[in-house]
């Protein structure tokens, strides 16, 4: 067989493969396959049309973020129909979170299908929810507004969206425990500062005081997620005492 012969048979085995992995993610089968190669390409390949333009996931993930949030504010509009636009809007928030869309996304193991030049152990936790966001995206190109709707009820609204439980989530921990010391007229403060380690990220490390006592640390790859992670952990510490 000759060299170029290979290459082809290769090419389809690896196509092959791929279609039959994202058929069992999606549910269906895709009519093109581009717009899902497109969805699991990161910007590091620097893989560009005939055109110039830069092919990555990142144009799909913008839109499917637009996407996702339409389609739980419908679904919301319609399960809550006493709902007022405060509450519908913060229950979207929590269904659409950064952290809610990141669970998804490792659910999925969407990583596993990533074209990068990076490794993915490099990746920050905001990879997983991105790329879910641009598989929404490719599906709403590839198979329309109806294919998309259903898609994101089998995999958002069915296994993950429960109203009742939704409803008493807390969704920022800081959030909580600044109103908790307003209330109760204590001073809370989050000392910030660098801490890389031996880590090839950097990482941000917090501590957490309540009238000048630490009451509990986080680290993480950036500011606000040591600082929720530390908020979390204060939380637990005073929820017998916290009136929320």
């Amino acid at each position: 067989m000759s060299f170029i012969s290979n290459i082809l048979k290769s090419r389809s085995e690896q196509d092959e493969k791929f279609l039959a992995t994202i058929r069992k993610i999606l549910g269906f089968r895709p009519n093109d396959l581009k717009y899902y190669r497109k969805a699991f390409t990161h910007s590091s390949v620097k893989k560009k049309t005939e055109k110039g333009i830069p092919l990555n996931y990142e144009r799909l993930e913008f839109l499917g973020d637009a996407i996702l949030s339409s389609t739980i504010a419908l679904y919301l509009f319609k399960e809550i129909p006493a709902g007022s636009e405060g509450d519908l809007t913060q229950l979207r928030s929590k269904i659409v979170s950064r952290e809610h869309l990141n669970e998804i996304g490792r659910d999925l193991a969407l990583i596993n299908l990533i074209d990068s030049n990076v490794p993915k152990k490099n990746f920050g936790d905001n990879v997983h929810g991105n790329m879910f966001e641009s598989l929404v995206g490719a599906v709403y190109i590839d198979k329309g507004h109806e294919a998309c709707q259903k898609f994101i009820n089998r995999t958002v609204i069915e296994p993950y969206v429960d109203i009742e439980r939704l409803e008493g989530k807390i969704t920022s921990y800081k959030s909580v425990l600044i109103e908790w010391c307003q209330k109760v007229k204590k001073h809370i403060n989050y000392e910030v500062y660098e801490d890389t380690g031996n880590d090839t990220i950097k990482h941000f490390s917090v501590k957490l005081f309540v009238d000048n006592k630490i009451l509990a640390k986080g680290r993480a790859t950036s500011k606000k997620k040591a600082e929720e992670i530390a908020s979390k952990r204060a939380y637990f510490r005073l929820q017998d005492v916290i009136s929320l």
